[in-house]
């Protein structure tokens, strides 16, 4: 099974004193006005044998069928790219919370 890219929304590029971290007060704010976008405090992940419960700060994006999480965590918000679809959206959202995309 390969590797899903993991991309990363951060301010951490920026020079020191300009708003660095991304703060979840921040983005609650920020996905509460976009439609396609719900908070979740625990990401469920069912697989064929076994479920897994995530507790942490996930704004689900949804697209048709399936549920892409937005993990806030430490300042920063993470995404796998898992559809070719999730690249415009974490660019869109790079750039309205000022922020610079970093593999990892």
């Amino acid at each position: 099974m390969s590797q899903k890219p993991r991309f990363r929304i951060t301010r951490s590029m920026k020079q020191v004193g300009e708003g660095q971290e991304i703060s979840l007060e921040e983005c609650k704010a920020y996905f509460a006005a976009r439609a396609d976008f719900a908070f979740q405090s625990v990401l469920t992940i069912k697989g064929p044998d076994s479920t897994m419960s995530i507790e942490g700060d996930f704004f689900m994006w949804t697209h048709g069928e399936a549920q892409i999480p937005f993990r806030h965590y430490m300042g920063d918000l993470y995404v796998a790219i898992s559809h070719e679809e999730i690249v415009p959206v974490m660019i869109q959202i790079a750039t309205d919370l000022q922020g610079d995309i970093v593999e990892g």
